[in-house]
C-alpha cells in the first residue's frame, strides 16, 4: 500500500483555494477513482494522467487507485490539476519520493504524450499559493513569466512529465522539442486564450489614439479630463457622428499607467478570463472594454455555467468600460451595474457557489438624443414623436444616471472646427500630464486614508474632513432644495468640485469650482466665462 500527497489550486473567480491532492494505492482490482467534487473536465483527467504516465515511459500501478481532492466541499474544475494528480500517483507508486512533492504546488495540464500544457489563471493560482505559505511552485514552462510576477515564490517551469520526474529524482532531464520554428502557431499556447479574443474584450490595442484627432468638442474634452483626473463616470449624449466614440476610445490614454499592485490585479482577471495574449505576461496599461449592445447581463457582470466567470465590469477593472448606444442595452443588464459602480466589486451568487470579482472601472455611457438621432439638431429634421423620444431616453433609469457624475451634451461638429481647426487641439500627452498632476494632489491629500481618487471618498468623509471655501456650496444647496439634486448627487458634485480644483491647482474648491461641477453634473450652464481647469480648450 502506498500513499502520497501534493498540492494544487482551485480557482473561484479570481481567488484561489489551496487543494491537497492525495493518492492512495491498495491491493485489489485495478481501478482509478477520483473524488472531491470534480467537474466534467477534471473527471476526464483520469484518462489524461494514465496516458501521460505510460507515454512518459513509467509503469501504471495495477492496483486500486483513489485520488482525493481536499477540501471536498469546494467545487473544482479545469485541467490544471493534471500535473499534481500524476505526481501524487507516481509518488504513491514509489517512482518519486513522497516527501519531495509534499510541499510543492503544481499547476498544469497534461497531454496524452506527457507534455505539460499551460492553463489559464496561473497568476491568481500562484498568488493563492503564496498567501498559503508555499514557496515552491511547478508550472508549465510557457507560464513561468506570469507565475514569476508573484514575489517570494520559487518557480520551476517544465515542458513534460518526464522532465519533472528526472528533476525530482536528481537525474539528467531529457531534451524536449522546441516550439515550431516555421511560423506556425504554437499548439501548446492554445489553452491560454479563448476564441474570439480581439478589440473591445478588455485589452487596449497597441498604439493609443490621440485626443488631438477629435475636432472641436471643447466642453466634452474638458469633461473627459475631469473624468480621468478624478475617476468619475461620464455620460455623453449627442447626435450620430459628433465624436462620442472617439472621445471614449481616447480616455484610457489619459489615465496613468497601472501601479505594480494594480497591474497584478488586472493581469489576474485577464488570465482567468482567457484574454491574456501569449507573450504578454502583465497588463501595464488601463484596459478598455466595449461590449456590443446585445450583451447579456451575465456577459456584463459575470456568470456562465458552473462557477461564475469575469464579465465586462471585471475585464475593465482599473480601466474604462464603454457602453456605446447605451439605451439599446437590456434595461436589467444596465441596472445590474448600479452595485459595482458604488462598491468597486461584484458578488455573484449561483448554485455552484458565490464569487466576488473586482470591478473598479470608469464607466462611459454614450447615447443619441432620440431613435433617429436628430432631435435638437439645427436642421430640425427629427421624425420621432414626443412619446418615442421620452421612451428612448427613459431606457436609462434614474438610479443608474444618479451614479454618473458627469453628463455632457456633445454637439455636432461645425465645419470650421472640422476643416479649419486641424492641429490646434491639445494632444493626449499634454492632457495626461495635467491629469497625472491632479491625481498626485489628490493622493497627497488622502495619504493617510485608503482612498486615492476623489470619486472613491465617501460623501460623509468628504463633507466633514475636508472643508470647501466658505459659501462654495450655496449653488448646490439651492439645487438640492429645488429637487434638482439628490443626497447622492450632492456628494458626487462635491467630489467633482475637488477634481476641478485639483486640475486648477487650488488647495480646496471655491465657488467657481462648485459651479463648474454643477454644470458638468446637470448640464445647465452657470454663466461661467471659461473653464477653470486651465490649459487650452
Amino acid at each position: 500500500m502506498g500513499f502520497a500527497r501534493t498540492c494544487s489550486v482551485a480557482l473561484l473567480g479570481v481567488e484561489g483555494v489551496v487543494v491537497e491532492v492525495q493518492a492512495d494505492l491498495e491491493a485489489g482490482v485495478a481501478a482509478f477513482t477520483l473524488v472531491g467534487l470534480p467537474d466534467k473536465s477534471l473527471s476526464e483527467s483520469r484518462d489524461r494522467v494514465r496516458a501521460a504516465i505510460v507515454n512518459s515511459g513509467e509503469a501504471w500501478p495495477q492496483k486500486k487507485l483513489t485520488v482525493g481532492l481536499s477540501p471536498a466541499s469546494v467545487p473544482k474544475g479545469g485541467s490544471g490539476f493534471d500535473l499534481a494528480v500524476a505526481c501524487a500517483v507516481l509518488a504513491a507508486n514509489d517512482r518519486v519520493a513522497p516527501r519531495d512533492i509534499a510541499d510543492l504546488m503544481m499547476i498544469g495540464e497534461l497531454g496524452l504524450d506527457g507534455r505539460v500544457r499551460p492553463v489559464r489563471g496561473v497568476l491568481p493560482a500562484v498568488l493563492a499559493a503564496a498567501d498559503a505559505g508555499y514557496r515552491h511552485v511547478v508550472v508549465p514552462e510557457r507560464t513561468v513569466a506570469e507565475a514569476s510576477l508573484v514575489p517570494g515564490v520559487s518557480v520551476l517551469g517544465v515542458r513534460s512529465l518526464r522532465q519533472l520526474i528526472a528533476l525530482l529524482n536528481d537525474e539528467l532531464a531529457p531534451e524536449e522539442d522546441e516550439e515550431p520554428a516555421d511560423g506556425r502557431p504554437d499548439p501548446m499556447l492554445a489553452g491560454l486564450t479563448l476564441p474570439g479574443v480581439g478589440h473591445g474584450t478588455g485589452l487596449a490595442d497597441t498604439g493609443t489614439p490621440d485626443l488631438a484627432e477629435v475636432a472641436g468638442q471643447g466642453a466634452a474634452r474638458t469633461a473627459l479630463e475631469v473624468a480621468a483626473a478624478g475617476g468619475h463616470h461620464i455620460y455623453l449624449k449627442g447626435p450620430p457622428g459628433a465624436g462620442k466614440t472617439m472621445l471614449a476610445e481616447r480616455l484610457p490614454g489619459l489615465l496613468p499607467p497601472l501601479t505594480r499592485q494594480e497591474a497584478v490585479e488586472v493581469t489576474a482577471v485577464h488570465s482567468v478570463a482567457g484574454i491574456l495574449p501569449p507573450g504578454r505576461h502583465m497588463v501595464e496599461q488601463p484596459p478598455y472594454c466595449a461590449p456590443h449592445h446585445s450583451a447579456t447581463m451575465q456577459s456584463l457582470v459575470g456568470g456562465g455555467n458552473g462557477l461564475p466567470r469575469p464579465g465586462a465590469v471585471s475585464l475593465s477593472h482599473k480601466g474604462v468600460l464603454f457602453l456605446d448606444e447605451a439605451p439599446e442595452f437590456n434595461g436589467q443588464a444596465l441596472d445590474a451595474l448600479r452595485q459595482p459602480l458604488e462598491s468597486g466589486h461584484v458578488v455573484i451568487a449561483r448554485a455552484a457557489g458565490v464569487v466576488r470579482l473586482p470591478a473598479r472601472f470608469l464607466l462611459v455611457l454614450a447615447a443619441n438624443p432620440c431613435p433617429c438621432g436628430r432631435y435638437g439638431s439645427p436642421g430640425g429634421m427629427c421624425d420621432c414623436t414626443p412619446s418615442m423620444i421620452r421612451r428612448y431616453q427613459g431606457r436609462l433609469s434614474g438610479p443608474l444616471l444618479d451614479r454618473v457624475d458627469l453628463r455632457v451634451d456633445v454637439e455636432a461638429v461645425a465645419r470650421s472646427e472640422l476643416i479649419g481647426g486641424a492641429g490646434s487641439a491639445e494632444t493626449t500627452a499634454v492632457v495626461a500630464a495635467r491629469v497625472r498632476e491632479a491625481r498626485e494632489r489628490a493622493a497627497a491629500r488622502y495619504g493617510d486614508t485608503p482612498w486615492r481618487l476623489n470619486s472613491q471618498v465617501p460623501g460623509h468623509e468628504l463633507r466633514t474632513r475636508w472643508a470647501v471655501a466658505p459659501g462654495a456650496l450655496r449653488a448646490a444647496e439651492r439645487d438640492m432644495e429645488r429637487g434638482l439634486l439628490t443626497a447622492r448627487g450632492l456628494d458626487r458634485v462635491l467630489r467633482v468640485a475637488w477634481t476641478v480644483a485639483d486640475l486648477a491647482g487650488r488647495d480646496r474648491p471655491a465657488g467657481v469650482d462648485m459651479e463648474r461641477a454643477l454644470e458638468l453634473r446637470t448640464g445647465v450652464r452657470r454663466g461661467m466665462a471659461a473653464a477653470v481647469t486651465g490649459g487650452k480648450r
